[in-house]
């Protein structure tokens, strides 16, 4: 496998995740907003009571934020759920940090759950904190705020001024996949040194990528064993020192259960997915700022959420 030397690309994006899922066929949407960002083209559809933000076409492509009208606390994609159960390796945040924003799903479906935890929110394109702000249920409040940053620059300022998180929640895509600044050993480390001992880390990926046994072995290498979540998406749940038991999961779903169910959210579904076996070569080199698989980046395959 070649690796070349890693170039970023001019826009640093810390941007909201790709959803790959199908769009419906352009008459059934209803195009409610677009806009050219700096970054890219945006557009909120509505198909019937199915409100969407998508980057690209409004016809086909990629979905990165989808809700629900009728019932907007129901978390609509799977790896949203897959992502909120992070919270059965530590239930009760106090500080948390999201990198990529999207509509706001995540943020908004830990506010429901969290009413006085202080999150912070990374989004390098302020089109598409807007369009957050005014098209889907995001909203900021005293102890949620949205910062206009990229997310590595945002966690570089973390360390200077000594600020710590209980929960790091890594959901930045471009057009393509995670910019290539967010996949390296040498963040993660960064991000591991802001977070409190015992903290959590939950990070979307895709399970289809060519990146797959590379970002493993990156992960493994910084936070040592964590678990993996399969569907279409990966979402890796990793911890700041020893990995919570699944006893310790167990009790804190059936704690959870009843909120999370009034969100989509199963413990048993979760659970099948969950995976805390090594499925990478043991050789699998680990991607740092000077190398990175640019080649590779395209090759994630599919990835429906």
């Amino acid at each position: 496998m070649k690796f070349c030397a890693m170039k970023f690309k001019v826009a640093l994006a810390c941007l909201a995740a790709v959803a790959l899922t199908p769009l419906p066929a352009a008459a059934e949407l209803k195009t409610i907003h677009s806009e050219k960002s700096l970054y890219r083209n945006i557009f909120v559809t509505e198909d019937g009571d199915l409100r969407c933000l998508t980057f690209r076409r409004a016809t086909a492509g990629t979905r990165q934020t989808c809700f629900e009208k009728s019932d907007p606390q129901n978390l609509y994609f799977p790896y949203a759920r897959m992502m909120m159960g992070a919270l059965y390796l530590n239930p009760n945040p106090q500080r948390i940090l999201i990198v990529g924003l999207g509509g706001g799903t995540l943020p908004m479906g830990l506010r429901g759950f969290l009413p006085d935890a202080a999150i912070d929110v990374v989004e390098i394109d302020p089109a598409v904190v807007k369009a957050a702000l005014d098209y889907f249920p995001f909203k900021e409040d005293a102890n949620l705020k949205v910062h206009t940053d990229d997310g590595r620059v945002f966690v570089k300022k973390a360390i200077k001024a000594g600020t710590k998180y209980d929960l790091v929640m890594l959901d930045a895509f471009e057009d393509d996949y995670i910019p290539e600044h967010l996949l390296t050993r040498e963040f993660l480390q960064e991000v591991k040194s802001i977070m409190t001992p015992g903290a959590v880390i939950a990070a979307n990926t895709f399970s289809s990528s060519g990146l797959y046994p590379y970002e493993s072995a990156t992960y493994a290498d910084t936070f040592g064993k964590f678990y993996n979540l399969k569907a279409a998406n990966r979402v890796i749940w990793a911890q700041n020192g020893e990995l919570a038991p699944q006893s310790t999961l167990d009790a804190n779903a059936k704690m959870l259960e009843p909120a999370f169910e009034k969100r989509g959210i199963k413990s048993g579904m979760l659970f099948l997915m969950l995976n805390g076996s090594k499925d990478w070569p043991d050789d699998t080199r680990v991607l740092t700022d000077q190398y990175a698989p640019s080649n590779l980046l395209n090759s994630r395959g599919k990835s429906n959420r």
